[in-house]
């Protein structure tokens, strides 16, 4: 608002188009950046006019194009929104997204074609392409939409030749190829490396040094564990000088319970986990049983496929035990309405919906939604194949509304005795000896399945039945028509999707990105594998394995590219500032839980319980009160005691008022499945981390015990302070600086009421043998340090 106040007055009226313009041009900057393997296509003039594409020849292109990587890329961007998947906006009758569209005669002249391979000339296509006159030219201008100069060489060099066609590299199986040759054979520490080093002296360059051991403890901590690590780990870890010194950490970060609540805490975003039901009334439910599996499923390693079998079908399951249909609760996750007046079957068609979107979004990476209305614009996905999945979710015996109070059907009833019994990982409450649980459970044959025109739920146009994508792979008889049969067709051995999916949202857990940086996306429009063959040795290595997860994870962490230091150099910020090459390691702001439990950690506030019911931190009074119907979840009460420091995992889900802090850094609404969170730096975030009484109170806490030492000097007790936040030492200078703003905060004499109200924020009591002065500053000091880039990034 600042700035709008001090604009021009005429403009002011335009703020509110200006900035929504501008947001899209910055968005579609960063979608478009460089994301491709081959780097040489990409140091090519991109902004070329038809007027220079003659000037461009061959230089910068690659020296044999494939379609897949280079081709398909362009096509999907400028010509499948009129000549794509879509027969209900497909114009001439000319489809380029197939084989046989592409190199069929023209409608209107069986002697012409829009594409001949090995023949530019008399490439129809490449001629209105190449064409001037507004009139033929392709992409027609009103389109709005221009191939560059490099993109009109690139298809004139395929066709050129041969135009050799391929499949779209998401769905052709994954094929493990040995590891490249390499010239620095000393660097590599495991096949990961090879791949990651032989692309890195392509481009003339050296990977980075390895990261000092405090900052590769940290990172390795925060990654697995999501927590910082002791001064004794610390300690321990700079005084073992054996050569497994590094992999026994990360096998004992692997084997804690920590292991399991950092993994699950991902897998909310996935599973659009809350404590309420959203939709305007947002009452509360009972889903936490569910999260406590996931971490238990996470710290036994239950392999990967049994993991997604019985969440998508594990009440189908032979003999289904207790714990698999408790599994099942992941479909159950989806928002739910008590609003009165809504229209039963509308909301019942959305909940179908979304369990159709989040399973394909969560396994195969595709937009599977964009189906819903119509044939997928992008993507060989029809509308009747989105409904061919929908019919394995729409057997339920469900309403579309609930009354308030009411757990949906169907649900089980989990009671101390069977959680005594089966359920030893459910961490039921003392006061609680009952509850109902959410699952899924199929009536077979209860309604039949038709396709909704424009997607709308009273819509009905032709039956269908159980299907799946057939470019991803056919829906044959070897499998059953339920939800049991399309887990199994998930885990297919000719499935080229399911291990590909996850081994890159394993690689995007560790480095911050996918090696396809669109991990929502394997489509034509998402972006292509930086490294495809390291994708696809993992993809088939993580199969070979029997889907283990650790031992991927593991993998990932003893690499050396894990393990270089993440310092830029001018020479790699010129040729790589993306780090698409991962010469380095990468350098980004934590998960916002991650954030919040560091802070708790350090302090030594956590409390490191695991499982059970959500619990209420501190929250801005009011907030919930401003923000409802009046009906419901209307007053938020915060936790007393050690459920005031459990760990973010934990905190009540309220899908209408989600946690405030949370929010502002980046963490995800759980309204739908989300599979990659923003990486946003806001002044806001600033103002939480200086603000936010559990950074308060945990600075405060911090300073006492370290003063409570009377063992350390004035100098030790920085230090001390400094290395609990950031797990190193200080220094020199960085020392100095700390010591010169504690004596400006010893010094400035202010004994007012309100210099020291900051001792009074949080729960936590004030020990009555400490100076409240020398308290102030030191905790001021920690807040400081908890302010540092360096407290809430990965290095």
């Amino acid at each position: 608002m600042t700035i709008k106040k001090h604009l021009p007055k005429k403009w002011k009226s335009l703020w509110f188009f200006i900035v929504p313009f501008l947001f899209l041009f910055l968005f579609k900057m960063f979608l478009n950046r460089p994301s491709e393997g081959d780097l040489k296509v990409i140091k090519s003039d991109e902004h070329n006019g038809s007027e220079g594409a003659a000037a461009v020849g061959d230089v910068g292109l690659p020296d044999v194009i494939d379609y897949s990587l280079h081709v398909k890329p362009i096509l999907s961007d400028k010509c499948y929104a009129c000549h794509g998947p879509d027969g209900g906006t497909r114009e001439a009758d000319f489809r380029i997204d197939t084989k046989e569209g592409a190199y069929a005669a023209l409608k209107d002249d069986a002697h012409a074609f829009a594409i001949v391979p090995g023949d530019f000339e008399n490439s129809i296509a490449m001629k209105r392409i190449f064409s001037e006159d507004p009139k033929t030219q392709m992409p027609p201008p009103e389109s709005n939409l221009k191939l560059s100069g490099n993109e009109k060489q690139v298809l004139k060099k395929w066709i050129e030749q041969g135009a050799v066609w391929s499949d779209h590299w998401a769905f052709v199986k994954p094929k493990k190829k040995e590891a490249p040759e390499v010239g620095n054979t000393s660097w590599p520490k495991n096949e990961i490396d090879y791949f990651i080093l032989a692309k890195i002296e392509s481009e003339g360059l050296s990977p980075s040094e390895k990261a000092d051991k405090e900052t590769l403890l940290r990172r390795v901590y925060l990654d697995l564990t999501g927590l910082p690590p002791s001064l004794e780990d610390i300690d321990e870890f700079l005084s073992d000088q054996s050569s497994d010194a590094y992999e026994k950490v990360v096998d004992k970060l692997l084997a804690s319970d920590a292991y399991g609540e950092r993994m699950a805490s991902g897998w909310m975003d996935i599973a659009r986990y809350a404590d309420s039901h959203g939709y305007q009334d947002d009452l509360e439910r009972v889903m936490w049983p569910w999260r406590d599996w996931v971490i238990h499923a996470f710290n036994e390693n239950l392999p990967y496929d049994k993991f997604i079998k019985w969440q998508l079908a594990g009440d189908l399951m032979p003999n289904a035990s207790m714990e698999q249909i408790v599994a099942s609760g992941f479909n159950r996750n989806h928002k739910i309405t008590q609003e009165g007046g809504v229209i039963d079957e509308e909301y019942r068609v959305e909940y179908v919906v979304d369990r159709t979107s989040t399973t394909s979004k969560a396994l195969m990476g595709l937009t599977m939604e964009c189906a819903r209305c119509h044939d997928h614009k992008y993507d060989p996905l029809s509308q009747e194949e989105f409904y061919g999945m929908y019919t394995f979710f729409n057997q339920l015996d469900e309403k579309g509304r609930i009354e308030y109070n009411e757990t949906p059907a169907p649900f089980i009833t989990l009671t101390d005795e069977e959680v005594n019994d089966n359920l030893s990982f459910i961490q039921m409450p003392d006061s609680v000896n009952k509850i109902d649980l959410m699952v899924m459970k199929d009536a077979p044959g209860l309604r039949k399945t038709y396709l909704l025109e424009r997607g709308v739920y009273d819509a009905k146009g032709k039956e269908v039945s159980f299907n799946t994508p057939e470019s991803v792979l056919e829906f044959s008889d070897k499998f059953e028509n339920n939800r049991l049969g399309l887990a199994e067709w998930f885990f297919d051995d000719d499935n080229p999707l399911t291990s590909r999916v996850y081994v890159n949202r394993l690689w995007q857990h560790m480095f911050g990105v996918g090696i396809v940086a669109t991990s929502d996306d394997f489509g034509s429009q998402g972006a292509l594998p930086t490294h495809p063959e390291l994708l696809d040795w993992m993809a088939v290595s993580f199969k070979d394995s029997g889907w283990d997860i650790k031992a991927m994870l593991k993998k990932i962490a003893m690499s050396a590219t894990y393990q270089q230091s993440s310092k830029i150099t001018p020479k790699l910020l010129k040729t790589d500032p993306d780090n698409i090459l991962l010469a380095r390691s990468p350098r980004y702001k934590l998960p916002a839980e991650v954030i919040r439990d560091n802070v708790l950690a350090t302090s030594g506030l956590l409390e490191e319980k695991i499982g059970g019911p959500s619990v209420k931190p501190y929250q801005p009074p009011g907030l919930w009160a401003e923000t409802t119907s009046g009906v419901g979840l209307t007053k938020y009460i915060p936790d007393t005691g050690k459920s005031l420091y459990r760990r973010s995992l934990y905190t009540f889900w309220k899908r209408t008022v989600p946690p405030p802090s949370m929010i502002t850094f980046d963490a995800a609404t759980r309204d739908f499945c989300e599979v990659k969170r923003q990486k946003t730096s806001t002044p806001l975030q600033a103002l939480v981390l200086l603000n936010d009484p559990q950074v308060v109170e945990a600075s405060r806490v911090l300073a006492t015990t370290t003063l409570q030492n009377e063992t350390l000097s004035r100098e030790e007790r920085i230090k001390h302070i400094f290395r609990s936040v950031l797990s190193r030492y200080p220094s020199q200078k960085e020392l100095e600086n700390c010591i010169s703003y504690l004596d400006d905060i010893e010094e400035d004499g202010d004994n007012s009421e309100e210099a020291f109200a900051i001792l009074e924020i949080g729960a936590r009591e004030i020990p009555a043998d400490i100076s409240k002065h020398q308290l102030r500053a030191y905790t001021l000091l920690a807040n400081m340090i908890f302010n540092l880039d360096e407290a809430v990034t990965k290095i």
